[in-house]
């Protein structure tokens, strides 16, 4: 029986890429594998520029779940409308604990399922949405989906919009890395976008907005 241990399951707009607007359940996985979460250990991470909490089980809706079906009876209960419900899982990395059988679960009930993923691991079948983000100097596996999301600029010749554009995706965007040179790092994504137009400007609308 796998156990699945979540920071946060809550209910919100996403906020950034292809479903920008949507309303959705956010299901946060705890745990990654290119970043510990502690931000001692931030500056030698392979993604030292993460801006989520992913650490322990003590957000809302957090906690530790001993089935697929407790954590999809959790996951459901936040939805509150008769359109079919659409949940996000993500991370940390969510492929570190996500399988095939809580994939089953959530369709049982009528769920579109999307995840959000470095690429770093393998999906299992039935995601509805895939969403990869790679990370300079993390080898990407999963090389097929329906969004490759790159924040955008990052220093590493390994993750340069181009080195990408061979893998098999619907949608490719870039997102300004939301850093001190955040202004900076907008106008260079515009300026690739306008002069790439197979790239798409993804932006953090929840942060504009203030919301999680």
């Amino acid at each position: 029986m796998t156990i699945y241990n979540l920071k946060e399951i809550y209910y919100t707009i996403q906020g950034e890429g292809r479903h920008t607007g949507r309303a959705a359940i956010f299901c946060r996985f705890t745990g990654c594998n290119l970043w510990n979460g502690r931000e001692k250990d931030r500056e030698s991470a392979k993604c030292s520029f993460c801006d989520t909490d992913f650490v322990g089980t003590d957000g809302l809706g957090g906690g530790v779940y001993e089935s697929a079906k407790l954590l999809v009876l959790n996951i459901m209960s936040k939805w509150d409308s008769s359109l079919r419900p659409f949940v996000v899982l993500t991370g940390g990395e969510p492929l570190l604990q996500l399988d095939e059988e809580a994939v089953v679960a959530l369709h049982k009930v009528g769920f579109e399922v999307a995840i959000e993923t470095n690429g770093t691991l393998t999906s299992p079948a039935g995601v509805n949405w895939i969403c990869v983000s790679p990370k300079a100097g993390a080898t990407v596996v999963q090389v097929s989906g329906n969004e490759l999301k790159l924040v955008y600029p990052q220093k590493e010749s390994e993750a340069q919009p181009e080195l990408f554009e061979r893998f098999d995706f619907d949608h490719f965007f870039l997102q300004p890395l939301d850093d001190d040179f955040r202004e900076q790092n907008i106008k260079v994504t515009i300026e690739y976008c306008m002069k790439h137009p197979r790239w798409k400007l993804s932006l953090q609308t929840h942060k504009v907005i203030g919301i999680a």
